[in-house]
């Protein structure tokens, strides 16, 4: 961004700020003047504390009790025009509105800390977050890639849900998982997993033995961290995919998670028949199965977790994933995530009950041995 594109917008909620300031001082003028104007038996003067009342919902105590001090010389002035200052009617008013505009800024200043309080925890949140979290690259050998995030939490950015990407010997290997619960609380587990694959991914073994690793890491903190009454509950799905540089496939491994879905050209979408083992952490010893599909250049592979496919609507009817991907096959992996968010959000109501997490996977032509023909062995949905 260039410099001056950022002073432009920094310089837009002071400008906010300003043009709202303009409502309590003409809130304040038009109130003396029709109170001077009228009749004595009409008093107005009153009204004169909605103004500072107002100023705390968008200024802080300075500017709240600037906007205090200025009622409070519209009520002198409506007092010197009305009968003099010595009236007990216009004393007491005068009291009154400085008291009420006295609580308004110690209330405005409490308020402005809050938020300031609110504002560090929050950017430190954030920082967490993005730490655990990296960002995935837009570019990554002959991938294009493009991800979703949707927290359940409210302020949070991430949960149980978890996605990481590596380069190894020529391949992209990339993990998508759900660990048991959502939310911030789920944090602490797709932190360990997203370490255990990021300590692992880059060794020279294949993905059945890398599952397995997960596996252990997985197992191992159960067993130092969960009580004997909850033995067996904490566990988590993943998906690990491999996809070489230069061979039109993918490989996969799952681990209870759903599978993903292939999007080709001409708005098919393609299910693969994968052999899923049970999740991470259900048994401490379990054969990983490795699955092989043809991926070819054009083809968009999606991985998504089970929030996706769980969101419901008002009526209780699941989101119907296959069905609306087939609609943006076509699409860059940007534009297929911007689709899916504001159609998966419509659909939920703008709130989703569970974390969901999505991953795009765009292979592009790049100079490598052509295979012909796809691997059989999966369910395809067409829709014309």
């Amino acid at each position: 961004m260039r410099p001056w594109s950022r002073a432009a917008g920094s310089q837009q909620p002071w400008q906010s700020v300003h043009a709202l300031l303009l409502l309590p001082v003409l809130l304040i003028v038009v109130i003396t003047v029709v109170d001077v104007q009228a009749p004595t038996s009409v008093h107005l003067g009153p009204a004169l504390v909605i103004a500072p009342a107002i100023t705390p919902s968008f200024a802080g105590p300075r500017t709240t009790a600037a906007i205090g001090g200025l009622a409070l010389a519209a009520q002198v002035l409506i007092g010197v025009t009305h009968g003099g200052l010595g009236t007990m009617n216009h004393v007491v008013q005068i009291i009154t509105l400085a008291v009420l505009t006295l609580l308004l800024v110690l209330y405005s200043a409490l308020r402005e800390r809050r938020q300031a309080q609110l504002a560090q925890v929050r950017t430190v949140a954030e920082a967490a977050q993005h730490v655990l979290m990296w960002p995935l690259p837009e570019q990554i050998g002959p991938l294009r890639i493009a991800s979703l995030y949707l927290a359940a939490e409210d302020e949070a950015q991430i949960g149980g849900d978890l996605y990481a990407v590596t380069r190894c010997d020529g391949a992209v290997r990339v993990l998508i998982g759900d660990v048991r619960g959502k939310g911030l609380s789920a944090i602490g587990e797709a932190a360990l997993l997203l370490g255990a694959f990021r300590e692992s991914a880059h060794r020279h073994i294949a993905l059945a033995e890398l599952a397995t690793l997960l596996e252990q890491s997985v197992t191992r903190y159960a067993a130092d961290l969960d009580p004997p009454e909850e033995a067996g509950e904490r566990f988590a799905t993943a998906l690990l995919v491999e996809i070489p540089d230069r061979d039109p496939v993918t490989r996969m491994t799952s681990c209870g998670h759903p599978p993903p879905l292939l999007l080709s050209p001409g708005h098919a979408v393609t299910v693969p028949s994968l052999h899923p083992s049970p999740p991470l952490g259900v048994h401490g010893s379990t054969e990983h199965t490795l699955d092989v599909f043809s991926f070819e250049a054009g083809d968009t592979l999606l991985l998504y977790t089970d929030g996706v496919v769980e969101a419901r609507d008002a009526r209780g009817r699941f989101y119907p994933l296959t069905e609306r991907v087939a609609l943006w096959t076509d699409d860059a992996p940007e534009a297929l995530m911007h689709h899916v968010r504001r159609d998966l959000l419509a659909h939920a109501g703008g709130r989703l009950g569970d974390d969901a997490a999505l991953i795009a996977l765009h292979r592009t032509a790049v100079d490598r041995r052509r295979h012909h023909g796809r691997t059989t062995g999966s369910d395809t949905f067409q829709r014309g």
